[in-house]
């Protein structure tokens, strides 16, 4: 599918030349077209959505936009609570559950004008049980990925330029990779996650698009009507997409998922990385630089440090769900829970000060570049629907905090490969910035 941003066409609208009531119906024949296929919604409220587009329509006629997102049709994950549509979790348990009310995302679209079409699929409880039939829209004999499968799915489709996610493992920056979009992982707290059901410590909003600057506007959209987390700065940074930043130096970080890449994924990477250095970029990687082989060390067995505190932290609500209905919990959530049950208190409090050390050692690190790349997915997206693949090259940006954008920049199998910037905590601008010349790098040298 041919990327579309929504943003570009603001001298259009004004000038007449087209309207977000023509763009909406552009994203409505997409989906009669091929939603049946590719399935990323659970709901949608198309009439809803068309006169939202024409209020839209005449303030862009007027000059009188809301902000640069208005009248931008977006999806929302199903774990994302919206007054007016079901928030089911991607579970039976809450199937038709209406909260009434808008998360402090929806809500701050909402003032900004953008659209809310639909609510989009999600494993259950935006873990990796796998509840909706999603496709991968490139093949669909493949999974989109999780757990913002919909979200990620409609995008990549071009059913929207834009739709909210979440990430507390892999859930933004994996699935998009998988489906040719720009998915953002913000610092830790900074995009406020209010009324969204992921209440985990290093859980954030994910702002998946079609392009750099539909992203960065949305994000700026939001924060500047809701802010972050409680208790956090929030997003800063320019109103409009940070300008490109050369870096000068990258760090080159392997992760977990580096045992398991493909070959193609390897061969994308490197060819990218040998570019970099054709053009006077310095990289460095645990082969020549001690303090990332360290790094590298102390995140050797990152999965198992972050299911620690994940499952500490799902002793609630998990115990409630199963004395509601255990026969509508997925089988694995309910192993999860039994081994849960067996950690302590300080078990989690020493898992705690285990991930401050490594954003610690992190913080250090990363002060010395302008960012780290690696790769967003250890390939392809897999064959079939049941797994939502290896979350390998993303925990450790989300158990640091560190905010990330998959780029869709590489291939694998013919399928789209996303490649990984990481930056330093609350320099999210500063992550757009270098991401942008990445990719007006990577489309002016052909890689």
């Amino acid at each position: 599918m041919t990327q579309f941003s929504y943003a570009s066409l603001a001298p259009d609208f004004l000038s007449g030349k087209t309207s977000p009531s023509e763009f909406l119906e552009t994203c409505l024949a997409r989906i009669a077209a091929n939603e049946n296929v590719v399935r990323a919604f659970v709901t949608l409220d198309i009439e809803s959505a068309r006169r939202q587009a024409q209020d839209s329509t005449a303030r862009w006629q007027a000059g009188q936009p809301l902000s640069a997102v208005d009248g931008m049709p977006v999806g929302v994950k199903d774990i994302i609570e919206t007054v007016d549509m079901p928030t089911g979790q991607g579970s039976p348990l809450w199937e038709n559950f209406e909260s009434g009310r808008d998360s402090a995302t929806v809500q701050a679209l909402r003032d900004a004008g953008a659209i809310i079409l639909g609510k989009t699929t999600t494993t259950e409880f935006a873990s990796s049980p796998t509840f909706a039939e999603t496709t991968n829209p490139h093949d669909p004999k493949r999974t989109p990925g999780g757990s913002s499968s919909g979200s990620t799915a409609a995008v990549g489709a071009g059913f929207v330029p834009l739709a909210l996610g979440s990430q507390v493992v892999g859930s933004t920056l994996r699935p998009s990779s998988y489906c040719g979009c720009v998915g953002f992982k913000p610092s830790t707290g900074g995009i406020n996650r209010s009324g969204s059901y992921d209440h985990l410590s290093h859980s954030c909003v994910g702002v998946i698009g079609t392009s750099l600057e539909d992203v960065w506007l949305s994000a700026k959209a939001i924060v500047t009507r809701v802010g972050g987390d409680p208790g956090y700065r929030g997003l800063t940074g320019p109103a409009n997409l940070p300008g490109a930043q050369t870096p000068k130096r990258l760090i080159v970080l392997q992760t977990d998922g580096w045992k398991r890449i493909t070959s193609g994924a390897h061969s994308a990477f490197e060819k990218v990385t040998e570019g970099l250095k054709e053009f006077g970029i310095e990289l460095v990687d645990r082969h020549v630089d001690a303090e990332v082989d360290a790094f590298e060390r102390m995140i050797e067995d990152v999965r198992s440090l972050s299911n620690i505190i994940l499952s500490w932290e799902n002793r609630w609500p998990t115990a409630g769900y199963l004395r509601k209905d255990a026969g509508k919990v997925h089988p694995i959530t309910v192993a999860r829970f039994n081994e849960a049950k067996t950690l302590t208190q300080s078990d989690y409090i020493a898992a705690l000060e285990q991930r401050q050390a490594l954003r610690d050692a992190f913080t250090i690190m990363i002060a010395k570049a302008d960012s780290a790349i690696t790769l967003a997915a250890t390939g392809a997206a897999p064959q079939g629907l049941v797994s939502t693949g290896d979350p390998g090259f993303n925990i450790p940006a989300s158990i640091i905090g560190a905010p990330a954008l998959s780029l869709p920049l590489l291939s694998d199998e013919g399928m789209p490969l996303g490649l990984q910037v990481i930056g330093q905590r609350n320099e999210d601008a500063a992550l757009f910035g270098l991401a942008t010349w990445i990719t007006e790098w990577s489309g002016a040298y052909g890689r």
